[in-house]
C-alpha cells in the first residue's frame, strides 16, 4: 500500500517503558495473566493505571469545577491542524517565543522543548525539574484561541506550582492539553494532530495515541 503521506510521526510514549507515574497519582502497571482454555492457552493482560498516565488529554472537569469532561466533545475536536514550536528556553515557555506565530482561531500549539530534545520525557524516571509553560503563554494562547496546547512532559505546569495557572487559564477557556508527548524527531512546522483518547463515559482525562502527519 502506497503511504499516502509525507511524513507521520508516532508522539506517544510507551506505557510502561517511556511513561512515569506522576507523584500522588496511581501507578501504571501491566500484569501478564496466563489462563488455560479448552483450546488452548489465552495471553491477557490486567492494566492499572490513572486517567493521566503517559500520553493523555486534561478535559476542564479536571481542574473547573462543572467543566466539561471527555463526552462533551465530538470526536472532530481530537483531530485538529497542529504548528510544532521548538522551544529554545530551558526553564519556560514564555511569549517572546510565541509572539511571531502564524496561529489561526482552532489551532493546536505544541511545544518541542528541552523535555524532547534531551530525552527527559521518555526516560520513566519522573523528574521535578523541567520545561514548563508560563501563566503569560497561557494567556497568550487563550488570546489567540488555540484549540489545544500539548507539551512533552507530565504537566503543563511547573512542580511546585500551587494554584495550578495555566491548567486553569486553559482549561477554563476550553482548551484542552495534551501532556506527555515526544516530540524529539518532529520538525517544527504545521501538521495535522490525531490524539484521540479512549472512550470513557464522564472521564476528566484519558489517556491517547498521538501522532502528527502531513
Amino acid at each position: 500500500m502506497t503511504n499516502r503521506y509525507e511524513a507521520v510521526y508516532d508522539i506517544s510514549v510507551w506505557l510502561g517503558a517511556e511513561s512515569f507515574d506522576y507523584p500522588g497519582h496511581p501507578p501504571f502497571s501491566r500484569e501478564p495473566i496466563g489462563t488455560a482454555r479448552g483450546r488452548g492457552a489465552l495471553e491477557l493482560s490486567k492494566l492499572v493505571m490513572s486517567a493521566h498516565a503517559g500520553t493523555h488529554i486534561d478535559f476542564p472537569a479536571h481542574f473547573i469545577p462543572g467543566g466539561k469532561h471527555i463526552d462533551d466533545y465530538p470526536i472532530q475536536r481530537f483531530i485538529l491542524p497542529a504548528q510544532v514550536i521548538t522551544i529554545e528556553d530551558k526553564e519556560a515557555i514564555r511569549p517572546s517565543e510565541l509572539e511571531n506565530l502564524d496561529l489561526k482561531p482552532g489551532d493546536a500549539l505544541l511545544f518541542k522543548t528541552d523535555n524532547s530534545i534531551s530525552g527527559q520525557c521518555t526516560s520513566g524516571v519522573f523528574s521535578k525539574s523541567f520545561v514548563y509553560m508560563s501563566p503569560e503563554a497561557a494567556d497568550f494562547c487563550v488570546d489567540k484561541k488555540v484549540s489545544l496546547v500539548g507539551i512533552d512532559y507530565g504537566s503543563i505546569d511547573r512542580y511546585d506550582a500551587q494554584d495550578f495557572p495555566a491548567h486553569h487559564k486553559l482549561l477554563g477557556n476550553d482548551i484542552l492539553i495534551l501532556e506527555s508527548i515526544n516530540l524529539k524527531e518532529v520538525p517544527p512546522g504545521r501538521y495535522t494532530l490525531f490524539c484521540l483518547p479512549l472512550k470513557i463515559k464522564g472521564a476528566e482525562g484519558s489517556p491517547a495515541r498521538a501522532i502528527l502527519i502531513r
